[in-house]
C-alpha cells in the first residue's frame, strides 16, 4: 500500500511545532519537509533536500496542496536581523539570505518579528512557483499553494489571502484547516 498524503507541509524545524498536532491529521495524511525558517530556495539556486522534497510531493506523489507555515518567536527571522551574532556558523548565516530579510535590528519588536514572519512565508511561496513541477502543477490547476502563520502562544493559525494580501484567522481558530487562497 504507498502513501496518499493530502498535503506537502514545509514548515520550520523549531521543536515547539507538530505539524500533524497543528492540522489535526493522522500520520501518512501530510507529507512534511521541515527546514529552519520554512525556507524554500529559488530554483535551482541550492539544489538539496528542500527542492527534492517539493519535487518528489508535487511531481511523484501529487499532492493537491502545498502549504507553508511560518511561526511566530523564529530564531531564523531574529537571526536575520542580526546575523553577525551567527557568522561562526556559516551554514547557518548562509542559509540566512534565503528568508531576505533586509533590515537589520538586534533588538525587534514582537510586531516587526510578525511582519517579517508574514513576509517571510510570502517570499517562500513565491520561491514555491520557481520549481520546475510547481510551475507545471500550477499550470495545469491541480495544485493549490497556502500560506500560513503558526502563533505559537495563542495556538493559533492566520492564512495568507492573496486577494488582500494579508494574513487572517482561520475560520475555526482551533481548527486549522486548508483554505484555498
Amino acid at each position: 500500500m504507498g502513501q496518499r498524503p493530502e498535503a506537502l507541509f514545509i514548515t520550520c524545524a523549531d521543536s515547539r511545532i507538530d505539524p500533524c498536532l497543528l492540522t489535526q491529521t493522522n500520520p501518512g495524511e501530510l507529507f512534511i519537509c521541515r527546514v529552519i525558517g520554512n525556507i524554500v530556495p529559488l530554483y535551482p539556486d541550492a539544489l538539496g533536500g528542500v527542492s527534492a522534497t517539493i519535487e518528489y510531493a508535487v511531481g511523484v506523489l501529487r499532492v493537491p496542496d502545498v502549504i507553508v507555515c511560518g511561526h511566530t518567536d523564529c530564531g531564523v527571522i531574529k537571526g536575520a536581523l542580526a546575523p553577525d551574532h551567527l557568522v561562526a556558523h556559516a551554514a547557518v548565516w548562509n542559509w540566512l539570505r534565503y528568508a531576505n530579510v533586509q533590515r537589520r535590528d538586534p533588538h525587534p519588536s514582537d510586531e516587526l518579528l510578525l511582519t517579517l514572519t508574514e513576509e517571510n512565508v510570502v517570499t517562500q511561496l513565491k520561491n514555491l512557483r520557481t520549481h520546475p513541477a510547481v510551475a507545471n502543477r500550477l499550470l495545469q490547476g491541480d495544485l493549490s499553494l497556502h500560506g500560513w502563520i503558526y502563533h505559537i502562544g495563542a495556538g493559533a493559525v492566520t492564512v495568507y489571502n492573496e486577494a488582500t494580501r494579508k494574513f487572517e484567522p482561520t475560520a475555526t481558530e482551533n481548527e486549522p484547516e486548508v483554505v484555498q487562497t
